[in-house]
């Protein structure tokens, strides 16, 4: 029976302890500083908003821990020691270990801003800064400025107008998140944003952050020179591997800690996933570096099986990711790239009057499917999925759209119009061929 350390307790960690613990009887420690048990860290907006209680995005129960003998303990990590294979905990206690898994997550991007570290400049990652926020908010706010226009920016804006306090966004781009969404979908939420009272500054960027008595007091822009007032400033242009306490150990890092397919680092018995990790070398179509949820889930089940004996690389398949813009589900399955290659035909439809959008991306030459973006409507992953790995031909695909349709019954019906698009501009007469019927959608799958 091997002593299994896990440091950090999100969904990388603590997927990894509990299918150690399924397949294992090892025995399993895993440490965290910031919360006694593991989180949901993506619903920390919706704490804030009233939509839920912190007990509400614990992962299980806190029994549930000890029950399958997973021991949890809240303490930051000091020092790792690869040699002696031991790890110096913040309370000067020593922890020995037989095989150690680094799950230290991701930080908040800094950038040397004048008067970032003041009281109220915070990024949104950790449960400590949505305290720090709830903490800001009581204090009253009469605004706040959201610096960077990515998913936790958008969600920063949300949360704070949830509570009606005024936000002014500042993107430095021409258009929000362009340098991941098409065009079209990039003004779809740009107009969203404006719509939902945001003071959205496009082509701006922070100078510098002014202080009061060591708090915010107002931030510079830097293309207009304009000064706006402020008590709150969130930054959210980017995360980036926590890798701090792993510097001085002697592990490899780059941007991140370096792991092999196997999810290996440099040392001996020392693993990485989730947020923190930089693969070597990544599958084709995907990045080195995957801050995402679910990728971190993954990592954690494949890291399980070769801990208890059973080398497994990691394989992430198909990229694909979600996310919400305010009331606006958007949806990816597969490569969209914010600006379509020479060799990539791409097919958009968006409604006339609401905020939805399907966007399919195919190969000029064969025709295969290589990817779908959805705003404002669902689509079966697994449908998608399996279209894009069989390369699907796209008027197959089109003939049969209707069996991705997420929930047909509840909700309008979209797939038509979409090949109403495709036929005008390729001068066809295709037609729908499927009913969306869950047998049909199972036979597909699975027959």
């Amino acid at each position: 029976m091997a002593r299994i350390i896990i440091i950090g307790n999100g969904i990388a960690g603590s997927t990894a302890a509990r299918y150690i613990r399924k397949n294992s009887d090892h025995e399993i420690t895993m440490i965290s500083g910031e919360t006694d048990y593991p989180f949901s860290r993506t619903a920390l907006m919706y704490i804030y908003m009233g939509h839920m209680k912190f007990e509400h995005t614990k992962l299980y129960e806190d029994w549930f821990w000890a029950k399958n003998r997973i021991k949890t303990i809240k303490v930051w990590v000091k020092e790792i020691d690869t040699i002696s294979k031991s790890i110096l905990l913040e309370n000067a206690e020593i922890i020995s270990y037989d095989k150690l898994i680094l799950a230290t997550g991701s930080k908040s991007n800094k950038f040397g801003w004048p008067g970032q570290d003041l009281n109220g400049v915070q990024g949104l990652y950790h449960l400590q800064d949505l305290e720090n926020m709830e903490t800001a908010t009581q204090q009253g706010l009469t605004r706040a400025v959201i610096v960077g226009g990515g998913l936790i920016g958008i969600e920063m804006a949300e949360m704070f107008h949830s509570r009606h306090i005024p936000v002014t966004f500042l993107v430095r781009e021409d258009s929000f998140w362009n340098a991941v969404l098409p065009a079209e979908e990039s003004e779809m939420i740009n107009k969203h944003i404006l719509n939902n009272g945001i003071d959205l500054r496009l082509n701006e960027e922070l100078q510098e952050i002014k202080g009061l008595d060591g708090n915010v007091s107002s931030i510079v822009c830097k293309n207009s020179g304009e000064e706006i007032e402020c008590e709150f400033v969130g930054l959210t242009v980017g995360v980036s591997p926590n890798i701090d306490i792993i510097k001085s150990s002697g592990i490899a890092i780059n941007r991140g800690i370096v792991v092999d397919e196997y999810l290996r680092t440099s040392a001996k018995d020392v693993y990485a996933l989730g947020d923190c990790v930089e693969l070597s070398k990544p599958n084709p179509g995907r990045r080195p570096i995957e801050a995402v949820w679910y990728t971190g889930r993954m990592m954690g089940k494949t890291l399980a099986q070769t801990i208890c004996d059973q080398p497994t690389k990691y394989d992430p398949g198909i990229w694909f990711n979600s996310a919400k813009f305010f009331d606006i589900e958007y949806q990816v399955y597969g490569d969209i790239p914010a600006k379509t290659p020479d060799h990539i035909t791409t097919l958009y439809w968006q409604h006339p009057s609401e905020n939805k959008a399907i966007r399919i991306n195919y190969e000029t030459a064969s025709g295969a499917v290589t990817g779908f973006n959805l705003m404002g409507i669902r689509y079966r992953h697994a449908v998608c999925e399996k279209w894009i790995a069989d390369k699907t031909k796209i008027e197959t695909v089109i003939e049969n759209l209707s069996l991705a349709n997420f929930d047909p019954e509840f909700f309008e019906e979209y797939e038509s119009a979409f090949m109403d698009t495709y036929n005008q501009k390729s001068g066809k007469a295709l037609k729908l061929k499927s009913k969306r019927k869950l047998s049909m959608v199972e036979q597909f799958l699975f027959g």
